[in-house]
């Protein structure tokens, strides 16, 4: 009887810690990761380190919303026991979609070896693109559940691409080493982490929140700021829009002021089909680019709204400026007149208030923070740009084949600076 009952004891003892391990298993499994946004005060651009490489080392990149990959230099201080350049005609250089055969003549080492796969690196602010060879290696990104930064998650193939130098010459942060591309390609960032992790459940979602110590996050929400605001809450949505080239764009039916029409000629607001107009966004331009006629029209009805208020010499690269102190403060930014980019639906509305229109460009000087895109018959019709997505939640769904946008998290007592980087004990 005693002999029964202990078995019976064992038995049970021993399913039970199989369940709890298995359990506990399927809650350790990432579906959410994090990343820091620095704004570097010079080019405006955002800087997030990643951890690459064996042993490990914090690398800085510039993040490029719309880039293909992720690029760094290798030429001179890229060291890792686990690099690994891909052969030619390799499944790798399938997936990063090579037909190109890297030969070099230096000697072997991270970037230069015979009868790799070539593919083409580009600094997203000068356009200069290198031949570059593909590589893989150790990826490493901290997971998150949302409101607090988790244990370190390795991706130990990472496809990326190594760079010659001569990329980072002109445009970029002195301190960076690279690109990260989140665009919608086969290598970018996003793209791996959603095919490594997504038998586990991770959403092929990401998420920017542009500040200058902003967080950009990847997996689907909620995402928490302090203190304690889920800013997924007020999240409205819009159809995504993807290029052929892997950019994101955004329909925009027509651009209100003062909840007023602006008079604009709305065919420049449509992609036609030699690709261009329409609205893309972008983290590589600090300001919003508006086609000539748009920035006219846009320019003039705004200053009209704001008739009382005396105009001072415009700071470039902007049109219109005013003397700050000219504006009351809210707190959504100066009391100035909304934007409104009125998208699929003319219920939908990405509303702009002035804490992303107007910018101070020189002490004591404000100026509408959109930039003249000239006469163009390339490329989008409008640019969003980062100033105007900063303090915005904007979250790139590719699941749904769709766009969120919050507006202002100002508006809710909280910015995208204020994500709690104090790790989980």
């Amino acid at each position: 009887m005693a002999s029964s009952f202990l078995l019976f004891l064992l038995i049970f003892l021993s399913v039970s810690s199989f369940i709890l391990l298995s359990e506990s298993q399927k809650t350790s499994k990432p579906n959410r990761f994090v990343l820091q946004l620095q704004k570097d005060p010079k080019t405006k651009l955002y800087v997030t380190n990643i951890y690459k490489r064996t042993p490990s080392q914090k690398v800085p990149f510039v993040v490029d919303l719309n880039g293909r990959l992720l690029w760094v230099t290798c030429e001179k201080s890229y060291r890792s026991s686990t690099y690994h350049a891909p052969r030619c005609r390799s499944t790798q250089c399938s997936r990063a979609d090579s037909h190109y055969c890297h030969i070099c003549s230096t000697r072997d080492g991270p970037g230069c070896h015979n009868n790799t796969c070539g593919v083409m690196s580009m600094n997203p602010v000068t356009g200069l693109t290198a031949m570059s060879e593909l590589a893989q290696d150790v990826l490493s990104i901290q997971s998150t559940q949302g409101s607090n930064p988790g244990p370190m998650v390795r991706v130990p193939q990472f496809l990326f691409t190594c760079a010659p130098s001569l990329l980072l010459q002109r445009g970029l942060p002195s301190t960076v080493q690279g690109v990260a591309g989140l665009g919608h390609s086969p290598i970018s960032l996003p793209t791996q982490l959603a095919s490594h992790f997504g038998s586990a459940g991770f959403a092929p979602t990401f998420a920017l929140c542009l500040a200058p110590k902003g967080v950009m996050f990847f997996g689907d929400s909620p995402y928490y700021m302090l203190p304690n605001v889920d800013i997924t809450r007020p999240l409205s949505y819009t159809p995504l829009i993807i290029s052929p080239q892997g950019e994101y764009y955004m329909e925009v039916k027509s651009i209100k002021i003062n909840d007023k029409d602006v008079p604009i000629d709305t065919a420049l607001l449509s992609i036609n089909k030699q690709g261009v107009g329409g609205t893309k966004l972008s983290t590589i331009n600090p300001y919003t680019i508006l086609h000539h006629s748009i920035f006219k029209a846009v320019t003039q009805f705004f200053s009209k709204e704001l008739s009382a208020i005396p105009q001072v010499k415009p700071v470039a690269p902007f049109g219109v400026c005013f003397n700050s102190k000219s504006f009351k403060n809210s707190r959504v930014g100066p009391g100035v007149p909304n934007i409104d980019l009125v998208l699929h639906d003319k219920h939908v509305m990405w509303r702009i208030y002035g804490a992303n229109s107007l910018v101070e460009a020189a002490t004591g000087v404000s100026c509408l923070a959109f930039v003249d895109g000239g006469i163009k018959n390339n490329g989008a019709s409008i640019i969003i740009g980062a100033y105007q997505m900063e303090n915005n939640l904007v979250q790139f769904d590719m699941a749904r084949s769709r766009l969120g946008f919050s507006s202002s998290l100002l508006f809710y007592k909280t910015s995208c600076n204020n994500f709690n980087f104090t790790a989980i004990p």
